[in-house]
């Protein structure tokens, strides 16, 4: 293939650039992951390879690919596509469509793109693939470390609760019962304590590992209708001895006929959270777990108020940050706060906290109806 005809098509290309880039994104609009970006978004970077591609034609100067692709586009296109949510298939599909327009063009126009020009096209295109399938692929392993990581944080914290009251169920058995039983039951006392000791050291090292989260976690929800007066009661019970420790009264305000529509679970660890939070900064006081429908059926608004030390005001914008609030300030316990946070997003509901220094807190959320 003789230069001259490389710059021909390298002229048919310039000449028809704005037409085929158009040609372009009304086919690539077809990828389920393109169909709502704007056109800056889903050019990204195509234009320039095009450029480049023509200039790879022109040149004519036997440099490699490398040389011609001096610039991190490629790599920035793979990030650039992981946040727009494409998959795999979608980011090399992206790059074929626009090969399959170019040689349309160039086949209408009666050139032949047999040969050098084939092997020139292959080479910019295929490079530029493998450089952006390498930063998608590296990005979304290192997603999938962080969310593995930030959900072992998450279940980690929840735990804590439960062992707390257990170690404090335990500790309140032995000093009622400890000197009328036998030798065997306070072995079984010792070893009880030992264990839970145990659990709790390893639930601490995990949040310590996983401190510096910055990702969001996916999380299906299983949603149904549910009782919530008997959910606040069990937990209500169940961190009895954990408040009865701080001297901490727990009521369950919540009215017996409120149905709320949300997965159990994590409805269950919202509440466990905003309740612990609650009686480890009310000691000597009052919590009560409340609730009402909003009008219209706008769904269910919860609230967890206590009369605590409250939050300092300088702290508030920071209470259910990840980062921002990591328990040493009075009346925020940091990771417990931004577990609320997620889960109550999940619901697509929302939380948010009025709090007094001195005079106590209340941490409200909604979730919307079915």
């Amino acid at each position: 293939m003789q230069t001259g005809e490389l710059r021909k098509i390298a002229t048919l290309l310039e000449a028809n650039s704005d037409a085929l880039m158009a040609t372009w994104r009304a086919q690539v609009r077809e990828l389920p992951a393109a169909r709502g970006l704007d056109t800056p978004t889903l050019n990204d970077h195509l234009p320039m390879l095009f450029e480049q591609l023509i200039e790879s034609l022109r040149s004519d100067d036997g440099r490699s690919i490398p040389d011609v692709l001096k610039t991190e586009s490629p790599i920035a296109h793979g990030l650039q596509r992981v946040q727009d949510a494409f998959d795999i298939e979608e980011v090399v599909a992206e790059y074929n469509i626009l090969r399959g327009c170019i040689h349309d063009l160039v086949d209408a126009n009666g050139l032949n793109l047999q040969g050098e020009p084939f092997r020139i096209m292959n080479r910019v295109f295929d490079q530029a693939i493998g450089l952006a399938l390498q930063a998608y692929a590296s990005r979304r392993a290192l997603d999938v470390l962080l969310r593995r990581e930030e959900y072992l944080a998450f279940v980690a914290h929840d735990l804590r609760t439960p062992l707390n009251a257990i170690s404090m169920a335990g500790r309140v058995l032995q000093e009622t019962y400890g000197a009328h039983v036998g030798a065997d039951s306070g072995r079984m006392f010792i070893a009880l304590r030992r264990n839970v000791q145990h659990l709790e050291k390893l639930v601490e090292k995990v949040l310590e590992e996983n401190t510096n989260l910055q990702t969001e976690v996916g999380i299906k929800l299983e949603r149904r209708h549910l009782d919530l007066w008997p959910m606040v009661e069990n937990l209500i019970h169940d961190l009895h001895p954990v408040a009865g420790t701080a001297s901490t009264e727990l009521s369950n305000a919540v009215p017996e006929d409120l149905e709320i529509y949300a997965d159990a679970n994590l409805l269950r660890r919202i509440l466990q959270n905003l309740i612990a939070n609650a009686i480890r900064y009310t000691p000597r006081g009052h919590v009560v777990v409340g609730a009402r429908r909003r009008a219209g059926d706008q769904g269910i608004e919860c609230w967890v108020k206590d009369d605590g030390k409250g939050i300092p005001p300088d702290m508030i914008d920071a209470v259910f940050d990840k980062g921002g609030a990591d328990g040493s300030h009075e009346g925020i316990s940091g990771l417990g706060l931004a577990i609320v946070k997620t889960f109550v997003e999940a619901h697509e509901g929302e939380v948010t906290v009025l709090s007094l220094e001195g005079q106590g807190s209340t941490f409200s959320f909604w979730l919307p109806a079915r």
